[in-house]
Order: structure tokens, then sequence, then C-alpha cells
């Protein structure tokens, strides 16, 4: 079947069942959350604690489940584009670069991660691998994402924002779920849920998914080799005893993946196309006890442990472990001091094995990494203005000791609107991926140098010896809700990064080998530096009771100061300012056709991309949604429907040969009873 004629169908399919149902204009829950109970929803992430969605003194932008399920999305990456400030580009079937407010990359390293407020951040790579960080998507609850600055509340890595996927409580989803369906690149896929109680005081739920996706195509229109397929299960059980609450989750999953890799050598025409596979395993298991005193007084202990196996061959092979205790404490103190302080310990525990790729020394690192932090918010004048002054002191054993204060001041002049602004210093500290041996490029003729008589190989050869790199901060952010029908949140940021990550040449060399050639180390400093700026708004009109129009906006300018070897080498960082969208538009249209027939559009802009030669796009999904009794949903859903295939992103030091993202179109069934 061609996608011309996937697309007919599909959009045939929407005017056919869009114009058979008669439009009603009775009460409809279905779009959600009305506005004014969308700015009074509770968030965790910014503070560590329940606050109104209105007086949190952070950009923030809440994804709900009933968000998520009217996209289309079937994975976390593609749902968090609905977020202003969030960079998500795929670079192929199981790949994607996300960031917040710039530097993204495959492995964008200012940017933490939490599950249920476990990390997720990779002990090896500064940097997430997403294919690991998947759920059953009807059990999220909500993303919460944070822009800017929230070290002194995660830690380090947390420079430019946070993501907190938050699941469901285990007495929120009781009963059994099915849902399956496939297509053309959602291939198969089907989830089950059941959720029941072992008593009264305490709900459980298990999950289990699979499902299989297609290989997107190379720019020559070739298989990229990056067929997806994923095996995964989990559970939850809640506890309530009386004012305490205890939480034991679990996760565990299998992915076969495959990808296509230009490895250079020394002989013409100087690289090689290669076919990597391999499987990425793992498991994790987290048990949270939380006693709450009172509204502002509680007491909460988290502890983790992560374990995965990620084998791609000829690229990397490495086994990792990580374990997480958290501890906090939150009291008032003094009539308008809200007070919280907290400790943390982290450890990281991984080896890695030979590949042909890439070198890590030594083979096998445990690192670890302990900090406090200390959070009061003072009510200035009740009602009206708060501030909060909050630090957190960490040793980490790649810099060790490393301070990052917060101050943030919030105005509520009027129960409809919200004036806050902040101050923050955020590092990133180093990882294991700063100390590697990776060749990149080879060539007779490199930029910079003359033309060899024998092959040159660049080489990065990673010191051990980096820095932390440093942000300091200012944001500024307004809230308004002009009617119970539409709300707009606007922030404005301005970010000056010092001592970001660099590269300079070595003393080149004779390389060993039975081939003559050249070697040119690329080495790692810390002399780099940017600055950035940019806004971001989000504005949600309820025009009817059955129509809902969500919109975002964002801009943002970099400027990096790097040498000319750095852009050459280093597209996350030095490159930045052209491997960013300068400007982002997203626009969401929730219309329900009747009690039993909802039609959502989803329409996104993304600008242009200089340093990988990414033209600018626009792209259209669409979801028809019927439910003919209550608890059964048929859905058909179209992706990337403007073109036959777009290119969004490339991978960065792992040299994945550049792919298109093609045009999609699947159905299936959700069952719930």
């Amino acid at each position: 079947m061609s996608a011309t004629y996937q697309l007919k169908l599909f959009i045939s399919a929407l005017l056919i069942f869009s114009f058979s149902v008669e439009a009603t204009s009775s009460s409809n829950e279905l779009l959600g959350l009305n506005i004014e109970e969308l700015m009074n929803i509770e968030v965790t992430t910014a503070s560590k604690h329940s606050q109104k969605l209105s007086q949190v003194s952070s950009a923030v932008f809440v994804i709900t489940q009933n968000d998520i399920r009217r996209s289309g999305a079937t994975s976390i990456p593609e749902a968090l584009r609905m977020a202003p400030g969030v960079q998500v580009a795929r670079i192929g079937t199981d790949k994607w670069a996300v960031s917040i407010r710039g530097f993204n990359g495959r492995l964008s390293n200012k940017l933490q991660i939490l599950i249920d407020g476990r990390s997720v951040y990779t002990p090896i790579f500064s940097g997430v691998l997403w294919q690991q960080q998947d759920t059953l998507l009807e059990d999220i609850e909500r993303i919460e994402v944070v822009r800017g600055p929230n070290a002194t509340t995660w830690g380090v890595n947390a420079v430019n924002g946070v993501i907190n996927i938050i699941t469901k409580k285990a007495i929120d989803a009781q009963g059994l779920l099915l849902t399956a369906g496939g297509g053309s690149f959602e291939q198969g896929f089907m989830g089950l849920r059941y959720g029941g109680k072992i008593n009264e005081n305490t709900p459980f739920r298990v999950y289990a998914k699979v499902f299989k996706r297609n290989n997107t195509s190379t720019l020559s229109g070739e298989n990229a080799q990056d067929t997806w397929r994923q095996a995964r299960m989990g559970f939850r059980l809640d506890h309530t005893r009386g004012i305490d609450e205890f939480t034991l989750q679990g996760d565990v999953f299998h992915n076969d993946i495959g990808d296509q890799i230009v490895k250079p050598i020394i002989t013409a025409p100087f690289s090689q196309m290669q076919t990597a596979s391999g499987k990425d395993t793992g498991g994790n298991i987290r048990l949270r006890w939380t006693r709450t005193m009172s509204a502002l007084s509680s007491v909460m202990l988290q502890v983790y442990y992560d374990r995965n196996r990620y084998n791609l061959s000829p690229v990397v092979d490495f086994d990792a472990e990580s374990f997480d205790i958290d501890f906090q404490h939150r009291f008032p103190f003094m009539e308008r001091h809200d007070f919280t302080w907290g400790v943390n310990y982290r450890l990281y525990n991984n080896r890695v094995f030979d590949g042909n790729l890439i070198t890590f020394n030594p083979r096998r690192k445990t690192d670890h990494l302990a900090s406090a932090f200390m959070r009061d918010e003072i009510t200035l004048i009740p009602d009206r203005l708060k501030l909060a002054l909050a630090v957190r002191l960490g040793y980490n054993d790649f810099t060790g000791f490393e301070a990052q204060p917060d101050a943030r001041l919030m105005w509520t002049p009027t129960h409809q609107s919200s004036v806050w602004l902040s101050v923050s210093r955020a590092v990133r500290v180093p990882s294991r991926s700063e100390n590697i041996q990776l060749n990149v490029r080879a060539s007779q003729s490199l930029p910079g140098l003359p033309t060899s008589p024998f092959p040159i190989l660049a080489q990065i050869q990673g010191s051990g010896k980096s820095r932390s790199e440093k942000l300091i901060a200012y944001e500024l952010g307004f809230r308004h809700q002009f009617t119970p029908q539409a709300t707009i949140d606007v922030a404005g940021f301005f970010n000056d990064y010092s001592q970001l990550r660099d590269f300079n040449l070595g003393r080149i060399s004779l390389g060993s080998g039975p081939l003559p050639h050249l070697v040119l180390p690329v080495l790692d400093s810390n002399n780099a530096s940017a600055y950035s700026y940019g806004v971001e708004l989000s504005a949600d009109w309820r025009v009817r009771k059955n129509w809902r129009l969500q919109g975002t906006y964002s801009y943002l300018h970099i400027h990096t100061s790097a040498n000319a070897l750095s852009k050459q080498f280093d597209a996350t960082t030095a490159g930045a300012p052209t491997t960013n969208p300068n400007h982002q538009v997203s626009l969401r249209s929730n219309y329900d056709v009747s009690e039993r027939l909802e039609l959502n559009f989803w329409l996104r802009y993304v600008s242009a991309l200089p340093f990988y030669n990414i033209k600018d796009y626009v792209t259209l999904d669409a979801k028809l949604a019927w439910r003919p009794v209550k608890d059964v949903e048929f859905f058909i859903v179209g992706q990337n429907l403007l073109r036959k295939n777009h290119r969004e992103f490339q991978s960065g030091f792992i040299p994945t040969v550049p792919s298109r993202i093609p045009r999609g179109i699947y159905a299936g069934v959700r069952w719930h009873f």
C-alpha cells in the first residue's frame, strides 16, 4: 500500500466519521480539566512538595494524561513536543534528541529526567537513553516540565530544566485495560494492565507491553537498519497506614535495536558504512515512604536501584548500575517560613567492554555523589508576595565540592495573575564520556591543516580532567487567567554559561598499524563560554464546551565563544547556535464532535538547523477516536501527514547515518473495564 493511498484513506476516514455524527453542545468532560482546574493542578517537581501551578515561581508546563491520549503520541519524547521551550527531534526509530532551552543532542547533558522522582540520567554518558525510558502511556498521570535551572531541588545536571514523568497511583488504575493496534510505522503494539486490591489499604497494578516499530530510511532512500522491538513489564503497590504511605514499584525491559554507522578508516574513501545491532536490557525497583503530618509538614524517604546492560556492536558495550537514597523533611517555622531540607547519596558503578568504535579508560569505575539542600519559602505579604531562598551543597568524584544557590520571588497581585522572577546557579559535572577515545574523522586534508601525503585520523582523546560547566540564569515569568475559558503563560530568560566543553589540537604523531598514517589528537578542555536568551509562551482557550485550542511558541537565541576546531567536532556545545531551532510553534485543536466521537489535530513548525543542513518543516498529526460504549475506544492516528518523510536531527559524536522520519498511520482499540 503506497504512502499516498494511505494518506487519502486516512483523510477520507476522518471526513466520513466527522460528518456522519451530529455535533452536540451538551456538557462533556472528555476535553479534560477546565482552565480554572488546570491553574489549580498540584505540581511537585519545582520544589519537591505540592504547589498549585498558578503559585509556582518557575516556568512549569504540565502535560496531562488527557493531552497524551488525544495527541496520538506513542512515546514519551513525542508527548514532550507539547511543552514550550523543549526541543524534541527524532534521530531514528529508537533515538531522540531532547533538551530544554538549547544545547540539544542525542545525549543532552544539561537536562535532568525523572520517572516518579527517580533519576534516569545515565551514569556512562551525560544524558538519557530514551529507548529505555518508557512505560504504559495510559499509566502516566502527568508530565511536569520545569524549564530553567532546578539544581537546588534535584542536584547537579538539572541545568536547563527538569522533566518528571509521574505515573498514576495504584488506586487510580483499577480494573483491566487492554490496548492493541498497528499500522505502517507503528507496525504492531499491545498493552495490558490490571489493577486490584490486596485489601482496602493496599491497591496494586501490574502491566505489560510489547511493540515493533519500522525502520527509517537514509538520505539515499535505503533501509537505516533501525527497526525497534521492545517488551516491558512492571508493577506498583501502594499501602496506606494512618499518616504513612508506602510505595513499591519496579520495571524490567528488553530492546532489540539497530543502527547504521559511518566508521572512519585510513584508506580512501576514508569512511565505511557498517550495520550495528544489539540488545538493551534492564530493570529498576523503587521504595518510597512518606509521612504527612499536615499540609505543611511531611517526611519522605526514597530508595531505588537501577541496572542496565547495553550492547550495540560495534559501537559500545557496557553494564551499569546505580543506587540512590533520598531523604527530605518539610516543616513550618515561625509562622511565615515554609522550610524544607534534605540529603541525597548516589552511587554509579559501570563496566565498559571492548568496542571497535569507542574506548573507555578505565574500563571499570565507581562514582559517588553526595549532597544536601535547604529551602526556605518566606511569606512577605500573605497571599501576595513570597520569597524562596535555597542552596544545594554537594560533592562528586569528578570535580569535588559544588554549591548551587537559588532565589525566587513570587508576586500575586490578584487571584487571576502572578509574576515571578529568579536568579539561579547550576552546574553540569563531567561523566565517563569525557574520558574516551573516539575516531571521528579521516582524510588527507582536515580543516585548518595542509594536505598530507599520509592519511590523517582525527581522534578525540579525553583527558579525564574536565571541570564542571557552570550557568548563571535569570528568569522572569507572568501568568494570567483572562476568563474561566482562557489563560496565558509567558516566561523570558537570560542564561550565562562558562567553562563549557571545547576542543584543542594535540601534537600529531605516527599511528600504529600495517598502513602508514598520522593521528591528530583532539583534546577536550573547558575554555568555551556562551550566553542564550529567549521567550516561551503557552495559551489555553476553551472556545466552546466541546472545543479547546492549546498553543505554544518558543524563541531561542544562543551565542557561543569557542575555537574553530570545536565548531567542527562538537555540534552540541560549540555548534549550539545552529543545532537548535530559533523558532518553534505548536497548535493543538481538541474537538468533541459528540459524546462518542472526538477529532484532534496537532500542527507544529520547527525552524531550520543549518549545522546539519536541515530545513525548517511543518508537520501535522491527527487522531479520530470513537467510543461506541463508555469503556471501549476505537482510534485511527496519522503522524507527519504533510510529507512522505522529513529530517529532524542528526547524531553527534556517535556517527549514525542520517535518516528521514516517515509519515505513519496506525489504528487501534482501547478497552477498559
